[in-house]
């Protein structure tokens, strides 16, 4: 029987949470109990909005956990320390790291632990072929995409929901760049031969306004490509030398622009890069204050 563990970050967000919960437990009705202990692990960032008494009944799921933090690190931090809490704490098989707010389906959780028994020794992720957003947003998503394309060399179609067995937890508990970025971090280390995906489509929060705005989806963006910084300074320095040499002669403010920009996202690639702190992950569970049991 395998042992899986669903990690959920959450912030000031609990009526989401405690909605996708109900709705996992539904999507996950009738699973073999005999073949899967399905488990949740929510990690609280330190919410200053008062969580409500859960008064659900969950059927599917065996055990709700709530890690709560003393101090507020972000969403990916959250999902590092989840993963470093749950490797130190648990017994698993495999971790499916969700979003609290619905935009990571639970209808989509069947599927993506059948690929995980058809392929136990790889990493399977939800790539998104549709998304729920507006026309703008679309167009800013397209560009980050061909943005980390150029300059990492790597096509990430995917976010935090995963399905990682024990190795890649593993891999990823020890690897700096979790801290800052988890899909970044999963893409450096795990090869494309030792994935395998699902059709994704992002779905629409439960309540509210979605979070991610235009400057976070850039900064999202550039803390994926501060992971390959390696890459990303290789490959600036080459379109540098090309574009100067093509543009000789024709200097002007305008065709500087490209120049001004690339050297503006090395600079704040460096920056971000210094979020890549070991030392800080590895101490990570020192900020839990306190764990309750909901289930």
């Amino acid at each position: 029987m395998k042992k899986i563990k669903i990690l959920i970050p959450v912030y000031n967000d609990w009526q989401s949470v405690f909605k996708l919960l109900e709705n996992i437990d539904q999507k996950l009705e009738g699973w073999d109990s005999d073949v899967a202990h399905i488990s949740v692990v929510i990690v609280n960032d330190a919410s200053t909005e008062e969580r409500p008494i859960n008064t659900s009944t969950f059927n599917s799921l065996k055990s709700v956990q709530v890690i709560n933090m003393k101090e507020n690190k972000g969403h990916a931090r959250c999902n590092a320390a989840g993963l470093k809490y749950i490797s130190a704490n648990s017994k698993f098989d495999l971790v499916i790291p969700m979003d609290a707010d619905g935009e990571d389906r639970p209808e989509e959780l069947r599927p993506l632990l059948c690929k995980a028994y058809e392929h136990p020794d790889k990493v399977i992720t939800a790539n998104r072929i549709k998304r729920s957003e507006g026309l703008f947003f679309k167009f800013c998503y397209l560009v980050h995409k061909y943005l980390t394309f150029i300059f990492t060399g790597k096509s990430i179609k995917y976010g935090n929901y995963t399905c990682l067995p024990k190795f890649a937890v593993n891999k990823m508990i020890n690897d700096s760049a979790t801290w800052s970025s988890f899909s970044g971090s999963l893409a450096k280390i795990i090869k494309d031969k030792n994935q395998a995906s699902i059709s994704s489509t992002r779905g629409v929060r439960y309540f509210g306004p979605s979070k991610m705005s235009f400057i976070n989806l850039l900064k999202h963006s550039l803390s994926i490509i501060a992971v390959f910084k390696t890459t990303l300074f290789i490959r600036s320095v080459f379109f540098l030398i090309a574009y100067l040499f093509l543009i000789t002669g024709n200097i002007s403010i305008v065709t500087l622009i490209p120049v001004a920009a690339t050297v503006i996202m090395m600079i704040s690639v460096i920056i971000l890069s210094r979020r890549e702190n070991i030392s800080e992950f590895n101490n990570s569970l020192e900020n839990i204050k306190n764990i309750e049991q909901l289930k």
